[in-house]
Order: structure tokens, then sequence, then C-alpha cells
């Protein structure tokens, strides 16, 4: 899972580094909110991201908003990382985008639980991105009939949009997917079959 870092303060930015390298997390490291907000728009851009509110230009709050506008099936999971602390400001930074929120100075092991929570979130949406892209792909392959279905009690054609008078294996085919493997069922086979045959083979008569 690759991971990124928005935090203006060195030192800051550094043990967040060192400290996600270290939980086996791929890092994009980045100073500043427009340089974190230009990853995110990346086509491969780190499905998770941890930002620090207050930085230059671009602050956090402003990143979150920014992000929760792209279109997409898959929206990155964020963490904000302030030292602004009281439930006023946690709301701020919900309201404006944020999945969570840690304190600064933050608890490495509180860290790892809240990202170990972004990350199985991560993959629920993208298994369920996956699912949901699947049933649109065979949506788009499937025709359904629906409706009342004029025929003809006596050819058993059926009349089309059109007006026209359709075999009903014509019917259906131009109607959906299904296709047609003909074949003669044994009430049909005694009816027509066989008669036809016992007179092209009248030494046959008896047979069977």
């Amino acid at each position: 899972m690759r991971v990124l870092i928005a935090e203006d303060d060195l030192v800051s930015r550094r043990m967040l580094e060192a400290t996600l390298i270290r939980w086996g997390y791929e890092v994009v490291v980045t100073s500043d909110g427009e340089a974190a907000w230009q990853a995110l728009q990346d086509k491969s851009a780190p499905r998770l991201a941890i930002l620090d509110w207050m930085m230059p230009g671009l602050d956090g709050i402003d990143v979150c908003r920014n992000v929760r506008t792209m279109p997409t099936s898959e929206p990155s999971y964020i963490i904000l990382l302030t030292a602004k602390g009281n439930k006023t400001d946690i709301v701020s930074g919900l309201q404006a985008g944020a999945d969570d929120y840690i304190v600064k100075p933050f608890d490495r092991e509180e860290l790892r639980a809240r990202v170990q929570a972004g990350v199985r979130i991560l993959t629920l949406q993208a298994s369920l991105a996956a699912r949901v892209r699947e049933l649109e792909e065979a949506l788009g392959r499937v025709k359904t009939l629906q409706g009342l279905l004029p025929i003809c009690s006596y050819c058993k054609r059926v009349r089309n949009d059109g007006d026209y008078w359709q075999q009903v294996e014509s019917y259906v085919s131009d109607h959906s997917d299904a296709r047609f493997s003909h074949g003669i069922c044994p009430d049909c086979y005694d009816s027509v079959v066989r008669p036809q045959l016992e007179t092209l083979n009248p030494g046959d008569r008896k047979a069977g």
C-alpha cells in the first residue's frame, strides 16, 4: 500500500516516513499542500494520505476539499495530522472531507491502528468497485424481454415493435443474448417426421 505524507516540518516528516517504511508501506513524501494536491491528482496516486493541517500554500483542509471534488469510484482515505485538538477543529476537519484525525504529538501505535483501519476500508472499497464494474459490464451485455408479447395463436409468430411478424427464435434473438440450437421433440417426431419418413420409405412402416 502506498501512503502519501504531506508535512512541512522536516523532523515530523522524516519521523512519519521512517515509521511507515518500517511498517512495510511505500511512502510518497511532500512538504506542502500544493505538492500533495498534485500528487493526489495523478492516475497512480497513493490511496491513503496523511496530511498536516497547517502548511504553506494549500493547507490540509484545502487539500481535503479538493480531493472530495474529484469524480472517482475509489476515493482516497485521508488522515489529518495536526496540533489542533478541540472538538470544533475535529468536526471542521471531518466536514472538509477527512476520514480520520490524529492530534500531534502522535502516538505511534495509535497512528498504526488508524492507518490499518484506512487500509481495511480501502481494500473493501476496491473490492466493491471491482464488483460494481463486473455488474455494469454484465448488464451492458444483457438485453431483457419485458412486457406483453403478441403471438399468433396459429403459427406462433411474434409481432415486433415495427408491426412485423417474426418467428419466436428470431424475436428472442433480437431482444436478448439467447441463441438457439434446433432439434425435434418426441411429439413432433411422431406426428410430423415419422409419417414423412414412412411416406418416403414405405418398407420402413413396420420399423420401430
